[in-house]
């Protein structure tokens, strides 16, 4: 990952560019395998690596969407405009990858149950999900890594700006923001001449339970639908890098050395 944007956005409901980010997750949208024999190893236990490999497997992409499911829309029609106007590749998630959750069901149907076969063993279904959440975390921060940029959707639906103290109730987002600080900042090498040069010149889950983290957002650079429509308008050709470098260019880095560590 090289940079990360605080995008301040409001609903975004344009059904062609939604149906456009639809076509293009539905190309991409991974065919998981839902048969456990497939994982399961000559001794009789699953092939984790396997499975994670299958359900959460690494694609490509330019821009990590960092997003509150209750803005998948939203998220989905940014994706289109990004593609249709600069051929940029967005990935969320839970449009590429199978859902964590149905993987959980897989399992827990399996290896969770009661006796009576009516509940579910709560110190398995416990076991279970620790191991699917830590295979899709791995994966995240794999991602995270992967992209050269990461976008994280500032809605009121994903983070509580009700005090000083940015707040999100959503693990997923704390988990991703998070990477998003700590992974190793990667400079593309078509950038690295532009940002000396530049460094020279200036000198630098059940809805019911409630949890909240605070998150800092101070190393993702603030953006607006002002910035992407300012964006836009410099954009001379539909080429992932130069558009990239034409955002990155309008909102320079303030310190490089945080680049590299």
């Amino acid at each position: 990952m090289y940079r990360g944007f605080n995008l301040i956005m409001k609903d975004l409901t344009d059904e062609k560019f939604f149906k456009i980010g639809q076509e293009l997750f539905n190309e991409d949208k991974v065919e998981v395998e839902k048969n456990l024999k497939h994982f399961t190893t000559t001794n009789g236990s699953l092939n984790g690596s396997k499975m994670k490999e299958d359900w959460f497997p690494l694609v490509n992409a330019d821009i990590f969407l960092s997003h509150s499911h209750k803005d998948k829309k939203t998220a989905i029609v940014l994706a289109g405009w990004l593609y249709e106007l600069f051929n940029i590749k967005v990935f969320i998630d839970s449009c590429i990858w199978g859902y964590a959750d149905d993987l959980l069901r897989i399992l827990d149907k399996r290896y969770c149950l009661n006796p009576n076969g009516k509940a579910f063993n709560y110190s398995k279904r416990n076991f279970s999900t620790s191991h699917i959440h830590m295979m899709l975390s791995t994966a995240l921060a794999m991602m995270i890594d992967k992209t050269e940029c990461l976008f994280f959707l500032n809605t009121p639906s994903s983070i509580s700006c009700s005090d000083t103290i940015n707040k999100v109730e959503s693990p997923w987002i704390y988990a991703e923001i998070t990477l998003s600080q700590v992974v190793q900042k990667k400079i593309p090498q078509r950038r690295q001449k532009e940002e000396i040069k530049n460094y020279l010149i200036k000198g630098i889950v059940n809805e019911d339970l409630r949890i909240q983290f605070e998150v800092s957002l101070k190393h993702l650079t603030d953006i607006n639908a002002d910035s992407l429509i300012n964006w836009k308008k410099i954009v001379s050709r539909k080429n992932p890098n130069d558009a990239l470098d034409n955002l990155y260019d309008l909102n320079p880095i303030v310190d490089l050395i945080n680049l590299n560590g």
